[in-house]
């Protein structure tokens, strides 16, 4: 029987275990990823491990969450990733150079590679034909300094495509259209594998917005084949050396199957407050939008900039919203400059943020009271968007141009018929605008033992914790519903992400948006357990969402099930992850009940 490409690649990479759905496997990892938001707590850790250099063919450390600079604690963390990143021989990528993602893309993924990031969008890179996996940062420390993941072998689901998009429609639509069909919880324990004739009509950044917004699924990562598509890509980027081409064997078999016909799919909208709560846009009907906001690691591209720009040429923004644009790279700022799409997305009334995560994840941009903001984003729970009773609704940039262009969200097809747009596809470019001079390379080991790192006064070391006990006592400090996000544990945004290297000063604000009592309750009581639903800890990779609730003296989470990273990183850091053997009993445990757990022989059972 032959293999499809998500067990090529495991197979080239396997350490220990056996490639069978279930088993537990051990991966070797070729690159990793961070960010400053997740990253400087990695690199604390990593430190920690001893080791004097990185081991990946390739780890690189970027700087695109912590950009707002309020006050010394972002610019203090960030010299202190450039410092660490000369030491060990890491690749680094300043502020200003683009969102991760984006970058990573454009200028380091490689067809049939393994990639571990600190940052939940990395299968991101499941478009150019890696498999991209986002982590906790201790695990990714741990793959730095050489030693392989571990993971349970995932199932393989095929999503074939056929057909072509039609006008006003892409790969948003795709993807928004798979979250309809499987919900956030349809992808755990999964890998999304994409097939089918319509591949010949999908470029790799548009497989990139597939790839990237799976992670909603709760899968473990999505790929497509590496194919000629692949190689146009990678030679636009003069990088056509790292192409090899990579595709499942006809006789392959798949876990599950569903299919696309892309002639059939229209507009579609993710509406608040999850990513899968989706609907077609002409369902809803004459709703008003007070903000738009184009950009994000999902749809910051390129080709995504330039058909909005194409669809704003020579016309004003609705009077009664704000658009906001944040390019993905400095290699899309740069062009878009040069061309004239920047010229025209001002002249329409846009707002040019910076080459950053930025609105995404509550770092600026924040929407009105109550107001009904329209973003190419990949995620909108509530209160993410740093407004706590605003309105996310994820769509498309074409579907997001028309909102701004009308104030309403509405049909894109319907308005460029109106203003009168005709429909011209976004090629390819031929070549890329290449400048790496914002990315500094690793410098040869006997100066890099010479640097001496930077320490602001934020960066707190990392806290101790004590071995698990033969028993664990305490009362049912939070009891949660299903779905709860990491940012619901430990909200993001420009208040709270400067305070990710300072454990003590960050955990004051675990469960906030749930509970804002939480914090001081967890102290009085010397700790305690919380009981929760289905899928608990989906969303961000965040490993403060484990490490916060620890230092508040959380002994274990007892739930339903729980969400593939979250689950890792509450093991990593102690905390006892629990499920209900009889899901029943979730009803018999009320917020305050005490509780008493035997742990003796947890890790013989």
């Amino acid at each position: 029987m032959g293999l499809n490409v998500t067990q090529k690649i495991l197979k080239n990479h396997l350490v220990e275990g056996e490639l069978a759905a279930g088993e537990k496997i051990t991966v070797k990892i070729d690159q990793t990823l961070t960010q400053d938001a997740t990253g400087t707590m990695a690199h604390l850790e990593f430190e920690a491990l001893g080791v004097e250099r990185v081991k990946t063919k390739l780890s690189v450390s970027y700087i695109d969450h912590n950009t707002l600079q309020t006050d010394f604690k972002n610019a203090d963390d960030h010299q202190y990733l450039q410092s660490v990143a000369a030491k060990y021989g890491i690749t680094f990528s300043r502020p200003g150079n683009g969102i991760c993602h984006q970058v990573h893309l454009e200028r380091f993924g490689v067809p049939g590679q393994t990639l571990l990031g600190s940052d939940s969008h990395t299968p991101t890179q499941g478009g150019l034909g890696m498999i991209s996996i986002g982590a906790g940062g201790l695990d990714v420390a741990m793959a730095m300094a050489g030693h392989p993941f571990n993971l349970t072998c995932p199932e393989v689901l095929n999503v074939r495509l056929t057909g072509k998009l039609g006008p006003w429609v892409s790969a948003k639509d795709i993807i928004l259209e798979v979250l309809r069909r499987l919900s956030v919880k349809g992808g755990v324990g999964k890998v999304i594998e994409y097939s089918g004739p319509a591949l010949k009509s999908l470029s790799v950044p548009d497989r990139a917005t597939i790839t990237n917004m799976g992670a909603e699924l709760g899968a473990t990562t999505s790929i497509f084949p590496s194919d000629s598509k692949t190689r146009d890509y990678l030679k636009a980027q003069k990088r056509e050396k790292d192409w090899i081409e990579l595709k499942a064997d006809k006789d392959c078999e798949y876990d599950e199957s569903i299919e696309i016909n892309l002639d059939k799919l229209v507009p579609m909208v993710a509406q608040p407050h999850m990513p899968d709560n989706v609907v077609k846009v002409t369902s809803i009907k004459g709703l008003k939008v007070s903000q738009v906001a184009i950009g994000s690691c999902t749809n910051s591209s390129f080709r995504d900039l330039m058909i909005v720009a194409k669809m704003l040429k020579g016309k004003t923004i609705s009077p009664d919203l704000s658009l906001v644009v944040s390019p993905g790279s400095r290699q899309v700022y740069k062009m878009i400059s040069d061309n004239g799409a920047l010229a025209t997305l001002i002249s329409a009334g846009a707002r040019i943020l910076e080459s950053a995560c930025g609105p995404c994840i509550g770092m600026g941009a924040a929407p009105n009271s109550e107001g009904v903001s329209v973003r190419t984003f990949n995620r909108n729970f509530k209160g993410r968007s740093g407004t706590a009773d605003a309105g996310i609704y994820l769509v498309s940039p074409e579907t997001a141009a028309g909102a701004a262009l009308s104030g309403k969200l509405s049909d894109p097809r319907k308005i460029a018929k109106k203003l009168g747009v005709k429909y011209k596809a976004i090629a390819l470019p031929k070549k890329f605008d290449i400048n790496d001079n914002m990315i500094i390379s690793p410098i040869p080991p006997a100066r890099a033992s010479k640097v001496e790192i930077k320490r602001g006064p934020n960066i707190a070391p990392l806290p101790s914790f004590d071995p698990l006990p033969d028993s664990l006592e305490g009362k049912a400090l939070l009891k949660t519903g299903d779905n709860i996000t990491t940012d619901d544990i430990m909200p993001a945004g420009a208040r709270i992400l400067p305070l990710r290297s300072n454990i003590p000063a960050i955990s004051e604000f675990v469960f906030e948006r749930v509970d804002t009592s939480f914090p001081s309750r967890a102290k009085e009581e010397g700790g305690g357990f919380i009981i929760g639903g289905s899928n608990y800890g989906q969303g961000s990779s965040r490993e403060h969402a484990a490490i916060a609730p620890k230092y508040l003296g959380v002994k274990a989470v007892i739930v339903k099930s729980f969400a593939r990273i979250h689950m890792a990183n509450l093991i990593n850091f102690g905390i006892l992850p629990l499920t209900f053997e009889n899901e029943a009993d979730y009803d018999r445990i009320d917020q305050g009940d005490e509780l008493e757990l035997d742990t003796s022989n947890i890790f013989e059972s």
